[in-house]
């Protein structure tokens, strides 16, 4: 199961504030498995690898918009056919800052992060740097989230 790693308010890097080694699901893999890690992991997206390299996010909202909504067979439908593909990552060493402001342009709540072989370590989300309290700039970000058009 994925750890989540302790920070204060002075960490810089998202390396510090990251959930690391999250469980991960490949494109094969049925919707049902990446719906059981979600719940056994209390999360709400699952990364999406090929060998070590990430090739997509499936979150619970993908599962109900692309599967449920369109009246799939849940024992039927593979990852691939409802993850989000089009996935940003940051490197560990990536300051809290730069991922708010990835976030926020990209309107995202959800970020991979890779090594410098582009293998996932861990990934980091919008509640973890809230945790890091950065001067507003988080509220900031999940304003400006908030304010995406749907991606379905």
């Amino acid at each position: 199961m994925a750890q989540q790693q302790k920070s204060g308010s002075a960490s810089r890097r998202v390396g510090d504030v990251m959930t690391a080694n999250p469980d991960c699901v490949s494109e094969r893999d049925s919707v049902i498995d990446a719906a059981r890690i979600m719940r056994d992991s209390d999360t709400g997206v699952v990364p999406v690898l090929e060998g070590k390299k990430v090739v997509g996010l499936i979150t619970d909202r993908d599962i109900v918009v692309r599967a449920i909504a369109d009246g799939k067979d849940l024992n039927n439908v593979r990852v691939n056919e409802v993850m989000t593909k089009q996935v940003r990552s940051v490197k560990e060493d990536t300051s809290i800052d730069e991922v708010l402001t990835l976030m926020s342009s990209a309107e995202i709540r959800r970020v991979p992060v890779v090594n410098n072989s582009d293998e996932l370590v861990g990934i980091v989300s919008i509640g973890d740097l809230a945790k890091t309290n950065r001067d507003g700039k988080v509220g900031q970000t999940v304003e400006k989230i908030s304010e995406a058009p749907p991606n379905n």
